[in-house]
């Protein structure tokens, strides 16, 4: 199998014969601008062609070799000694698969570039991102959000305060930088104004950009076979030395962008260095004003470290306060006039660029986690990488009465098959033989780097459960006078947050499954004519080459309308023989063995196949659908072996089984109505999708849907089953040959090479004390324990709910542990094992120091995902809001130290909650406005979002474009985001906000003519067309555009729909929609939120 490959990314040397140097370097150039010249040239144009009727050249040109340990420029580098280094004694290194072909070199002048891409795989993916959280550095610092009363014009003044003895410096701006020029001056200065507890330092917020995206060089799998012979030694890695990495300036440097991940299939690292124009060291936006210099004190550096957090004696809580003028202070007192709290004032995500190197655990204690939007180099020392598993508070309540008490949830967010970073060292796989991994006898919990050897360490007790265990004979080895056994840092098992073990027999109930991709194609009429169809093909045939290689890879392919199509692929036929399925209500499959075929024996069978079936169909009159019948028989046909089944849908399944009637005009009327039963039409139409979906779950079958469509197709009823079977759903309205077929490529081509695995199974053990309460995320669970996934990849995120069955010991650490068994592509059975141990408290103030904002963010947006389709929208808003208000409530109550009524008090590593709750409550899902599909397919994208994609996704970024000409002084790609407020939105203006998914491109009404031609080849912005696809023009502005798109399409892992938007155009009111922090028809402006969490924590407190 080719190595996998992010969206887009351009297959090296398709049609090349000899095998590529081993340390050959995509990313290395004698030219250093050929990289991004061709890169260009085929990153963003639209197919032209039906595949295979030309050459594919990659377009990265040949090099000379680099070595394989060179390490991303823009890093110091320096190989200080491993602490814990040495062959671990059964370890199974494997080996990348190289590439099928050479590189070519850069594209000859005739050739046309025929297919749009994301980058290559072998370039790494820079990544937006944002500052470590307050609990990263510091506990104990406050900001002041300053604001006056109605009578003044002008703004307190604002001190800051040194902190307390033992206080660490806050990663978090202070609002006296950010907020006032004056000097800092202690409290007792600065009377009557608000005050701060701490120093200035980095911003807060998460910084909607979020990392993703690996390398595809980086991503390594195994060959097909067993696994290769034991590694004696592992590889050393080189770590980045924290001298100079974050800068000079404690708040000025945002964070870079996430730098791409290696795959978690690899056993050995493998970082090469950037191409040119490096997101790496460069500062991507510039520094605020008046922030301090004093750099802080980072986990991993030579400076002192900071006391651990638990243990420490009580302190002033780190805390964000905003003055609210008298008349808006008192409960109920009506708002007269604009209130003057300074927009500019309030917390905002402030970015910063600069990667930091975290050490999981220091001192034998754990380390806070750095945002999950940050750009970080994770060095497991003993937890695992928050990229796979994070907890919404990073100190654990000891009771129940605690954690109620705080308002906030104790959940993890986990996400085994995360993409590393690739300066990050590889996931080990260790071997045990046929006596398999050794686990604790009662709870089954895997050996890991927590458990105690005692006795000469001829037992072991469980972290997890406490019980004491013989180690088997040929595990034994003494214990030196630290009481940890020698052999400890040798043994990844004993020393790695994360490990692989290879699964003996005893965890397969049959022979690993094979790799079996089927495709099912609408080829109803609406299909065919909108151009679905065609574009579902020519992705298809194109992806084909990226599937894994060998005898064990399986593919078949139907058709459907108001009948089923399946072909006969076997090599001896002349050409492919299609076979008819016409009952749809007793679904049947024609043929057992000669529809799903070895991918080698078909090829050619296939591409020609994929090459008709738009002819064949063209003059199609059949306007139904059999979705349920079709899926059904696709479903029977891969039932002995399971496997992927990748269904194109683009009209509503209309007849045959689980056929569906349109409920849409019933909701709108419902909506409009004010109907409290309007969110019933979020729910499946009826259960039989339901219970196919379980079916295919048990045997193995994910189901990935790639809805294609101009009309409604009750996606509701369709979601339930990749949301049950562990897949995804793919939503293109209104699709558009023009402008989606190749984001449709690019799915499909992510979708198939992303790491991932098949026929899992995921548990996650707690210590005494707590318990799993929940699961949610797509899966189907049968046993209350344990859920079963027919395929897991790296963007399948689970949240895990917890519970308190006992009381917790303080000082004492909770460990959580997650296993995941699957098997690889290449039909290796593994087992991944997650561990997290974290510190319990019993104090309130450290739960609130140590809250972890993205996790806690995610945690209210999958929650009000799962209350969408049983709730009226009021009441699930209310939810999210009264939330938000119950955690300031008991921050204010309990914890704060200011108590002058006029100021609203913000925990400071919370002190962004309350805009991204507003930007929750105006999101897709939560508004009133919303098509019933678009709702339902925003609330089953987020089942399954990573945490770094969470805020993003409802406090999108926003640049400017229209001005990046005179950026010349900033090296990074991306221009600095701007606040999403109208008032930073100029008439004259182009502005790209994206979140992720989609990306918006507004036109002010009176743009400069010259900068619309550089950019997009028309002159004034009544040209804007509807149906747009990006190209470069020869300027050195657009090259500028084409390079930030590909920057973000890079960093999100998708190549992100465009959709140009003009002033007085409903595309105009959809881009103003987005303005978060505007008054409009979704919800108060962000300050007017403010004053009404304000005083509804007054309320409560009187």
């Amino acid at each position: 199998m080719a190595a996998p490959v992010p969206p887009g990314a351009p297959r090296p040397g398709a049609n090349a014969q000899q095998p590529t140097p081993p340390n050959f370097n995509p990313n290395y150039q004698t030219n250093p601008n050929s990289l991004a010249d061709n890169m260009q040239n085929l990153n963003l144009n639209p197919p032209r062609s039906m595949p295979n009727s030309g050459p594919r050249p990659s377009p990265f040109g040949q090099q000379p070799p680099f070595p394989q340990s060179a390490v991303s420029a823009g890093f110091p580098i320096s190989s200080p000694p491993m602490s814990r280094p040495g062959p671990p004694p059964a370890m199974v290194g494997r080996p990348a698969v190289p590439p099928t072909g050479p590189p070519q070199s850069t594209l000859p002048a005739n050739v046309p570039p025929e297919r749009p891409v994301a980058p290559h795989v072998s370039q790494p993916f820079p990544f937006g991102s944002r500052p470590p959280p307050a609990s990263f550095y510091s506990s104990t610092v406050g900001a002041v959000l300053p604001s006056t009363s109605l009578l003044s014009s002008g703004i307190s003044s604002v001190g800051v305060a040194p902190p307390p003895a033992g206080a660490r410096p806050s990663p978090f701006l202070a609002s006296s930088s950010s907020l006032t020029g004056g000097p800092a001056v202690p409290p007792s200065s600065a009377p009557g104004g608000p005050l701060s507890n701490g120093p200035p330092a980095f911003g807060s917020g998460a910084l909607p950009g979020a990392p993703r995206f690996p390398p595809a060089s980086s991503i390594s799998q195994p060959p097909v076979g067993p696994p290769a012979t034991m590694m004696s030694a592992r590889a050393p890695t080189q770590a980045p030395t924290m001298g100079s990495v974050l800068g000079s300036s404690a708040v000025s440097s945002p964070p870079a962008p996430r730098m791409p991940s290696v795959s978690p299939f690899s056993a050995v690292p493998q970082t090469r260095p950037p191409p040119s124009g490096s997101p790496y060291g460069p500062q991507t936006w510039p520094m605020q004003p008046q922030q301090g210099t004093q750099p802080p004190i980072i986990p991993g550096s030579t400076q002192a470290q900071p006391p651990r957090m638990y243990g420490m004696p009580h302190q002033l809580p780190n805390q964000a306060m905003t003055t609210i003028p008298p008349a808006m202070g008192q409960p109920g007192a009506p708002l007269s006039g604009p209130s003057k709290i300074d927009p500019n004032q309030i917390p905002r995500p402030i970015p910063s660029s600069s990667p930091i190197v975290y050490e999981t655990r220091q001192s034998n204690s754990a380390n806070p986690p750095p945002p999950a939007t940050s750009d970080y180099i994770a060095r497991d020392t003993g937890n695992c990488s928050p990229r796979y598993m994070r907890c919404t508070i990073n100190q654990v309540p000891c009771t129940a009465d605690l954690l109620t008490t705080s308002a906030m949830q104790l959940a993890l967010l986990v996400q085994p098959m995360a993409l590393p970073h690739p300066s990050e060292e590889p996931i080990q796989v260790v071997d045990f033989g046929e006596s398999g991994p050794v686990r604790c006898s009662r709870c089954k919990g895997y050996i890991n780097p927590f458990m105690k050897f005692i006795d000469q360490g001829r037992k072991f007790i469980c972290n997890l459960c406490g019980f004491t265990d013989d180690t088997p004979r040929d595990y034994h080895c003494n214990l030196g006078p630290d009481g940890r056994r020698r052999d400890a840092d040798e043994r990844p098992e004993l020393c790695r947050g994360t490990v692989e073990f290879v699964a003996s027999k005893e965890y397969m109930v049959r022979d690993p499954m094979p790799a079996v991709y089927f495709f099912l194609i609408d080829v109803s009429m609406n299909a065919v004519q909108t151009g679905a169809t065609a574009a579902a093909c020519s992705a298809i045939s194109q992806v084909i080459s990226d599937l894994p290689e060998g005898p064990r890879t399986l593919v078949g392919i139907a058709t459907f309308d108001s009948t089923i199509h399946f072909y006969n692929l076997k090599r001896a036929l002349q050409q492919p023989l299609m076979l008819i399925v016409p009952d749809i209500q007793d679904v049947y499959t024609p043929l057992q063995t000669d529809v799903i075929v070895q991918l080698s024996e078909c090829r050619q069978h296939l591409e020609l196949l994929l090459e008709n079936i738009p002819t064949m169909f063209q003059s199609s009159k059949t306007a139904e659908s059999c979705f349920g019948a079709a899926i059904k028989a696709a479903f029977l046909a891969m039932k002995s072996t399971g496997g992927k089944l990748l269904v194109f849908q683009s009209v509503l399944p209309s007849v045959g089984l689980a056929a569906l009637s349109s409920r849409e005009a019933e909701g709108r009327t419902n909506i409009s109505a004010g109907e409290k039963e309007a969110h019933k039409l979020l729910q499946p139409a009826d259960k039989i999708l339901k219970t196919m979906a379980i079916e295919f779950a048990e045997y193995q079958v994910c189901v990935d849907v790639f809805i294609t469509t101009q009309t409604y197709v009750d996606s509701a009823s369709i979601s339930v089953i990749p949301r049950t079977t562990g897949g995804q759903v793919y939503y293109y309205y209104p699709f558009s040959a023009i402008s989606d077929s190749a984001k449709l490529y690019n799915d499909l081509r992510w979708n198939i090479t992303r790491p991932q695995g098949f026929e899992a199974v995921m548990r996650v053990r707690c210590s005494q004390g707590i318990q799993v309460q929940d699961y949610s995320g797509n899966f189907c669970k049968r046993i209350p324990s344990d859920i079963d996934q027919p395929a897991i990849d790296c963007d399948k995120c689970i949240l895990v709910t917890l519970k308190h069955d006992d009381k917790l010991q303080d000082g004492s650490e909770c460990a959580f542990q997650c296993a995941l068994l699957y098997t690889t592509v290449y039909g290796q059975r593994r087992i991944r094992v997650t561990n997290l141990s974290l510190p319990c408290t019993n104090m309130l103030s450290n739960l609130f120091r140590s809250a972890d904002l993205d996790t806690q963010f995610a945690c209210f947006l999958k929650q009000a995902a799962i209350e969408i389709p049983t709730s009226p929208l009021v009441q699930v808003r209310e939810q999210v809001t009264n939330h938000c208000i119950n955690i300031l409530l008991s921050y204010r109550k309990f914890c704060a130290t200011v108590s002058s009524s006029g100021q609203l008090i913000l925990p400071e590593a919370l002190k962004l909650l309350p805009l991204y709750t507003l930007a929750l409550i105006k999101s897709t899902g939560l508004r009133n406005d919303g098509r019933i599909d678009d709702r339902s397919f925003w609330f089953n994208y987020v089942s399954s979002l990573s945490t770094s994609f969470a805020v993003p996704l409802v406090y999108p970024r926003m640049f400017s474009i229209h001005n990046l000409n005179s950026k010349e002084g900033d090296e990074s790609v991306l221009p600095p985001i701007i606040p999403l407020s109208s008032e930073h939105v100029s008439d004259d203006g182009i502005y790209l906000l994206e979140n992720g998914e989609d990306a918006l491109i507004y036109f002010g009404g009176s743009v400069d003519s010259s900068i619309l031609r550089q950019l997009f080849g028309f002159t004034t912005v009544d040209e804007v067309p509807t149906q747009f696809v990006l190209q470069q023009f020869d300027n050195p502005l657009s090259k500028k555009f084409n390079d930030i798109v590909n920057v973000i399409r890079r960093q999100r892992c998708s190549y992100l729909r465009m959709k140009l938007c003009k002033k007085g155009d409903p595309s105009g009111m959809l881009f103003f929609s987005c303005m978060v922090e505007d008054k409009n028809a979704s919800g108060p402006s962000y300050v007017e939120f403010l004053v009404h969490i304000h005083r509804q924590i007054q309320m409560k407190m009187s």
